[in-house]
């Protein structure tokens, strides 16, 4: 019921700031066409805007015969989540990245960038899927993904101020045209950060308990913002409503853990994850997750350690204690360490 709860005052948020910038553009007679046109948006959103963003990254769907160890992966974390099979999306860029969308459970879908699959290990890429499924999980995909279409709406909207701001229904005149065209983005924008910080927290410490190892989704989060520091995602610097839906904010330029963040500092992720991991130790009267562990290094941007080519850092200890299905030493279409730059069994 939580997860409804946040939907709703998300909903109610996001349609009075739209009300908002209608009556700034068109007095009451905008707002009133703003309410109309939120409501419907809200409930378009509801049922398609996962569809939406999928398809702003030109995502394709696979299944066990297309990509037998993604899928196979997915389906096992699920079943360790006790969660639906959800659908399976691959992603044509080569920033490593991944995210989780729909309304619900039983209607969600998980995507992952042929990037990230080039350049972590099997163990590294089962934590960011758990990590991805902790959102499903939580109803967190409802969340981002009709705030990211709502969002998008309100700059969108905002725009408009150039043209018809002059109307004379508009109380503040040019000055209000500005502020609006300044303040309803950043509103927007501020909307999205509030929802999304403490969420990522969370999902890391639900994920890294699906999979069992929270020093594999820390390795990966340490490969993965590498990697997003050195590769472009042109589909989402297209796309910025939508950055806070990634696991790693895919755009440049937008570093620091500050107050217009959409994500934690990465480093301070990778700690909690460092310390869950500490404790399990203790819990299971092991000492194997050393207190000096660090995640491997971010990988080089040509993938070279990919295709699940090697194995994360797990401190020695547990390794086999972990939940992802291993049908085999690699999967299909990769040899010795390297991938070679192809996607192996994901194209």
């Amino acid at each position: 019921m939580a997860g409804y709860f946040r939907t709703a005052v998300l909903l109610a948020g996001m349609t009075a700031l739209f009300m908002g910038v209608g009556f700034l553009l068109g007095g009451t007679g905008g707002m009133m066409i703003a309410f109309v046109v939120a409501l419907g948006m809200n409930a378009f959103s509801y049922w398609n805007s996962d569809k939406m963003v999928l398809r702003m990254y030109n995502a394709r769907q696979v299944d066990a015969q297309s990509a037998p160890e993604l899928y196979g992966m997915v389906q096992q974390l699920a079943a360790n989540a006790g969660l639906p099979m959800p659908k399976v999306y691959i992603i044509d860029d080569a920033q490593p990245n991944a995210f989780a969308t729909g309304r619900n459970p039983q209607n969600a879908a998980v995507a992952a960038t042929t990037g990230i699959l080039r350049t972590l290990s099997r163990e590294e890429l089962a934590g960011v899927m758990a990590h991805e499924l902790a959102h499903v999980k939580h109803h967190d995909t409802l969340i981002m993904t009709i705030t990211a279409t709502i969002a998008g709406a309100v700059s969108m909207l905002a725009n408009f101020a150039l043209f018809f701001g002059g109307n004379r229904n508009n109380p503040l005149g040019l000055i209000g045209v500005i502020l609006l065209m300044i303040l309803a983005p950043m509103a927007a924008a501020i909307v999205q950060m509030a929802i999304s910080r403490s969420r990522e927290y969370e999902a890391d410490r639900m994920g890294a308990e699906i999979c069992g190892q929270p020093l594999w989704l820390a390795s990966a989060l340490a490969k993965i913002a590498g990697g997003v520091q050195h590769i472009p995602s042109e589909a989402a610097e297209r796309n910025k409503a939508t950055a806070h839906m990634f696991i790693i904010n895919p755009l440049h330029g937008e570093r620091m853990d500050g107050l217009f963040t959409t994500h934690p500092a990465t480093e301070n992720r990778i700690a909690r994850l460092q310390e869950m991991a500490r404790e399990m130790a203790r819990e299971t009267g092991g000492g194997s997750f050393s207190g000096g562990h660090r995640p491997s290094p971010p990988a080089p941007s040509g993938g070279a350690s990919g295709s699940w080519g090697g194995a994360p850092h797990t401190g020695g200890g547990r390794a086999g204690s972990g939940t992802v299905p291993r049908s085999g030493s690699r999967p299909r279409g990769s040899s010795g360490g390297s991938s070679g730059g192809s996607s192996g069994p994901w194209s």
